[in-house]
């Protein structure tokens, strides 16, 4: 079995409130909520569990304050987490569910940056995740980097993930991105089409994702919601068409694409293949009020 590492900088309590309609402006009662440990990798890792027991592993730093039940949650969806405790809180996400409209709205709250000298905080969580890949074969690295990291962290880990010859999943934006390139390019980049024009200052057309791709010798994967996911491996192009579902909860949709997309690419390299599976995670995680469901 095949192991994934999911390393999670953006670890969020996610809190899916469901209304038979919710009215702007207006008070709103709510039928009921769920509660979930969340954040982009920690959802991808989700899924990956339940594609297949066990072969996946989390890592996240977790603010002290009210860690503990993050902790169970995790534990409870089996994501072999591993954490390192940093001073705050870890934030939270509220998803909005009004079933009237079969709309979504998320509203992420962040916790204020404790500044405090975070170099031992650094080296613990760097020692952590060169441990995990020593008995991984892929990782995710996925989500925001709070400001309390250094600019160079997340280039820093796909560098020790690629020396140690690990396949890696980078789903980040903006200037990691761009440091990450410059240093350690990730075996695949996948992120939104908006995201890519932000970042590479592009259009997030074939023809430009082509000759990115050929220039860093890598995978890039495109999603655009509704529209066709467009990639490239090493300048050939690919599109796969989305799946049309009636969506419950569209929150991670992203990130289930991630998990579906390294678990099947990495069984058999075939991006075609590995394409579908994404899609077909994304789609099944629509249809399903847990954030990385299937």
């Amino acid at each position: 079995m095949k192991k994934i590492l999911c390393v999670c900088f953006s670890a969020t309590y996610q809190r899916s409130v469901f209304f038979d309609s919710f009215r702007d402006g207006e008070v709103n009662r709510s039928k009921r909520y769920e509660l979930y440990a969340s954040g982009k990798a920690v959802n991808s890792a989700r899924v990956l569990a339940q594609l297949e027991k066990g072969c996946v592993s989390t890592v996240c730093p977790l603010g002290s304050e009210n860690d503990s039940e993050f902790i169970k949650l995790a534990q409870k969806d089996g994501l072999e987490l591993s954490y390192v405790s940093v001073p705050g809180k870890i934030r939270e996400c509220w998803t909005l569910l009004d079933e009237a409209k079969h709309t979504t709205t998320e509203l992420v709250v962040g916790e204020p940056v404790v500044q405090t000298d975070s170099s031992n905080a650094e080296v613990k969580i760097l020692k952590l995740i060169t441990e995990k890949l020593q008995e991984c074969d892929a990782m995710i690295l996925a989500g925001s980097r709070q400001g309390v990291w250094p600019q160079s962290f997340y280039a820093d880990i796909l560098g020790i993930a690629l020396d140690l010859g690990k396949l890696v999943l980078a789903d980040f934006v903006g200037p990691d991105l761009q440091e990450a390139v410059k240093k350690a390019v990730p075996s695949i980049i996948k992120i939104n089409g908006e995201e890519y024009e932000r970042t590479f200052g592009e259009a997030a057309t074939i023809q430009n994702i082509c000759n990115r791709s050929r220039t860093l010798n890598n995978i890039i994967v495109i999603t655009r919601g509704t529209d066709s996911t467009l990639a490239a491996d090493c300048g050939k192009p690919y599109e796969c068409p989305v799946q049309k579902v009636e969506a419950v909860n569209t929150t991670a949709c992203g990130d289930s694409f991630n998990a579906g997309f390294i678990h099947e690419y990495l069984a058999g390299g075939d991006i075609k293949k590995a394409l579908e599976k994404g899609t077909w995670c994304a789609a099944q995680n629509a249809m399903n009020e847990a954030p990385g469901s299937l």
